[in-house]
C-alpha cells in the first residue's frame, strides 16, 4: 500500500534518478515531470512537460502529498541562463505548488549558496533559496556539498585524471562530499518530518572537517587501483583551465569560468550548526566505500 504520492522535478538527472528509486523502495508513488518519453515503472507517473510550461506543473504536483524540487542548473552561459534555470524555474514550481494546495516542499539548493557572490551559479541558488523562504509554504532546504556516486559526470573527468596518475586540482582548500544516495534518503527524511519546516540543512559524508583538495584527490586515486600524484593548481591556472575547456569542448565543458570561480574558494565544508539533527538523518556511505563503487559503476558503463 502506498504511504503517499511525491511530486518530483529532475527525476529523469543524476540525484532524480537515485531519488525516484529509493522513493519506491519506500513505498511512495512518484509523479515525476520529464521533456522526453520514458520507460513505464510501476509506481511512477510520468508527467510530460517541462519547467516551463505552468499547465504540466499544475499536472505534476496536483494531488500530491509533497513536492521535492531537485530540477537546476550547474551550467549556463550566462547569468540569465542561470536565474532561468534556477530562480525562475524554482518560483514556477512554487506557484504550482501553492496553486494547487500542496502545502509540504523539499527544495535542494546547494552550498555554494552560501557564498552567492563567488559566482553566477551560487548567486542563483541563493536566489532560489530567498523565492521559497518567501513563499508560505511548509518548505525544508537542503544545501548539499558536492555530490557524487554512480552516474555522475561532473567528477569524471577527476576519475579519468587519476586513472591515468594524476589528478588537477584547485589552490589549497577544503571541502565536503556526500554520496548521492545519502543525499536521496535525506530528502524522503524530511517529507515528514514537520518540525523541520522552515530550516536549511547542510550534509555531508560525516567526514569531520571535510577533505583537503589533496586528500580528496588523492582518495579517488585510491578509488581507481592508483596511487597518484595530486596536483594543487594556482588560481590563475584554473581560470587558463576552463578557457581551454571551453574551447574544446564548447557547451559541453565541465569546467566552466563560473565553476572556476567557486572552485577556487577555499572552504566548501558544510556548518556544524547547520547539521541534520542526528535522530533525522545520518550518513550511510563510507566515502571510500562510495568512492570505489563509483569507479566501478564507470568501468560498467564504459566511461572509465
Amino acid at each position: 500500500m502506498s504511504r503517499g504520492t511525491l511530486a518530483i522535478t529532475g527525476a529523469t538527472g543524476f540525484v532524480g534518478q537515485t531519488l525516484v528509486r529509493l522513493a519506491l523502495d519506500g513505498d511512495w508513488h512518484i509523479r515525476a515531470l520529464t521533456r522526453s518519453p520514458q520507460v513505464s515503472i510501476d509506481g511512477v507517473s510520468w508527467i510530460n512537460g517541462s519547467l516551463e510550461d505552468p499547465a504540466s506543473l499544475a499536472e505534476l504536483v496536483r494531488g500530491s502529498d509533497a513536492v521535492i524540487h531537485v530540477a537546476g542548473v550547474v551550467n549556463a552561459a550566462d547569468r540569465a541562463g542561470f536565474a532561468k534555470g534556477n530562480i525562475e524555474s524554482t518560483q514556477a514550481v512554487v506557484d504550482a505548488a501553492k496553486n494547487e494546495g500542496v502545502r509540504r516542499f523539499i527544495h535542494v539548493s546547494s552550498l555554494s549558496a552560501r557564498e552567492s557572490a563567488l559566482s553566477n551559479y551560487g548567486w542563483s541558488k541563493a536566489e532560489a533559496e530567498s523565492v521559497v523562504a518567501k513563499s508560505g509554504l511548509n518548505w525544508t532546504m537542503v544545501r548539499p556539498p558536492a555530490i557524487y556516486g554512480p552516474g555522475d559526470k561532473d567528477m569524471l573527468d577527476l576519475f579519468k585524471m587519476a586513472q591515468r596518475g594524476f589528478v588537477l586540482l584547485p589552490p589549497a582548500g577544503r571541502l565536503s562530499v556526500i554520496e548521492v544516495s545519502d543525499l536521496a534518503r535525506l530528502l524522503l527524511a524530511l517529507v515528514d518530518r514537520p518540525e523541520t519546516a522552515g530550516k536549511i540543512y547542510d550534509a555531508d559524508d560525516g567526514h569531520v572537517g571535510g577533505w583537503s583538495h589533496v586528500e580528496f584527490g588523492r582518495a579517488i586515486g585510491e578509488a581507481v587501483g592508483k596511487h597518484i600524484t595530486a596536483l594543487s593548481m594556482p588560481r590563475a591556472l584554473v581560470s587558463l583551465g576552463a578557457k581551454l575547456d571551453r574551447l574544446m569542448r564548447g557547451n559541453s565543458a565541465k569546467l566552466t569560468a563560473d565553476r572556476a570561480a567557486y572552485f577556487c574558494h577555499p572552504d566548501w565544508v558544510i556548518s556544524d550548526t547547520a547539521r541534520v539533527p542526528a535522530e533525522i538523518w545520518a550518513p550511510l556511505i563510507e566515502t571510500a566505500v562510495g568512492l570505489r563503487e563509483t569507479a566501478r559503476a564507470y568501468r560498467s558503463a564504459g566511461w572509465l
